[in-house]
């Protein structure tokens, strides 16, 4: 949870979660290593690894993008693709939603707060019109209170 939060902070892709799971590796598991070294190194290598697939297909693929674009069989395989993302991107919000409600599982304690500052950023989002980068620091300034004050 803690890299997800990480990922969501920063305007980055969410795959950059991936960085945080090699850091904590690295640290976990340092053996001849010193811990610092042997996180920045996984976290290093887990972002290479993440990154180099696309980066090859990207540069490989290229030139060869204005010749598909007319393929219409190539069209609907896309928007295949592209309904199967909404649809992972839809599990994820009701993953992490569940995750945020029921930190204990569905068997656990219902966390109220995190009901009553779900529906107050919706609220501040879609109908005041907030930029999300005042809500984000508002939640980050509520979470904290919460966290460290006596709320």
């Amino acid at each position: 949870m803690d890299g997800f939060a990480l990922a969501e902070t920063t305007p980055g892709p969410l795959i950059m979660v991936l960085q945080f799971v090699g850091f904590m590796a690295g640290w976990n598991q340092a053996e001849e290593f010193s811990q610092l070294s042997s996180a920045i190194l996984a976290a290093l290598l887990t972002t290479y690894s993440t990154f180099l697939p696309c980066f090859l297909f990207i540069f490989l693929g290229a030139p060869y993008i204005e010749l598909l674009r007319g393929n219409q069989d190539l069209n609907g395989a896309l928007s295949t693709i592209t309904a199967a993302v909404v649809g992972v991107i839809m599990n994820l919000a009701i993953v992490l939603g569940f995750s945020v409600l029921w930190p204990q599982g569905l068997e656990g304690e219902f966390n109220i707060m995190g009901m009553i500052l779900s529906i107050a950023a919706f609220f501040a989002l879609f109908w005041l019109k907030l930029n999300i980068i005042w809500v984000m620091l508002m939640g980050a300034l509520v979470g904290l209170g919460l966290t460290f004050g006596n709320w």
